[in-house]
């Protein structure tokens, strides 16, 4: 190996700990996230349509207008999404940096070094996909959740905001087909 090559081995193999580290606090994410969403589910179930956390949300904070809460929607949704993309990414990452090892000792005879490089590849990918996973039908699950809710909210606005609505223009699109669209980006 020429020192570049030396070089970029061993900035690869810096960067091992730090994404498998990364992978497993998006995990432990994505499981908190999972329960956060069988807990709102139960609650949704037992709580009449007015009371969801975002209708609590608009009853606070009317005065940001639909716009407010459409961006407060997509501030709730941000960190599941980018956990349900990036974690894939992290994954193939902490997939290839072990190969280039289990590769070195496949050359050199050492069959445990290549098992134990190959465990370490293959749990990251795993785990990587299951978090990803997790995360995409929680963020789908809430969006869809939030789009009911915007709509209604939308559709009792001049009841629920009185003056505010009333002196603000009738929004020119559907919440549902907005957060559909937000969500094939």
């Amino acid at each position: 190996m020429n020192a570049l090559e030396s070089f970029l081995y061993e900035i690869s193999k810096f960067f091992l700990t730090p994404v498998l580290v990364l992978l497993c606090l998006m995990f432990v994410y994505a499981l908190f996230s999972l329960g956060q969403v069988l807990v709102e589910a139960v609650a949704r179930a037992r709580q009449p349509q007015g009371q969801q956390p975002l209708h609590r949300y608009w009853q606070r904070h009317a005065h940001l207008g639909t716009d407010g809460l459409e961006l407060h929607v997509l501030k709730q949704l941000e960190l599941q999404r980018i956990v349900s993309r990036v974690a894939p990414l992290l994954g193939l990452v902490a997939t290839m940096i072990p190969m280039g090892p289990a590769l070195m000792a496949l050359s050199d005879g050492q069959m445990a070094d290549v098992s134990r490089n190959l465990t370490v590849a293959f749990s990251a990918v795993i785990l990587a996909l299951l978090a990803a996973s997790i995360s995409y039908v929680v963020v789908n699950v809430r969006r869809r959740w939030y789009a009911v809710d915007l709509a209604a909210i939308e559709h009792d606005a001049p009841a629920t905001a009185g003056a505010t609505a009333a002196n603000k223009p009738a929004r020119a699109h559907d919440p549902v087909a907005v957060m559909a669209v937000e969500g094939a980006l």
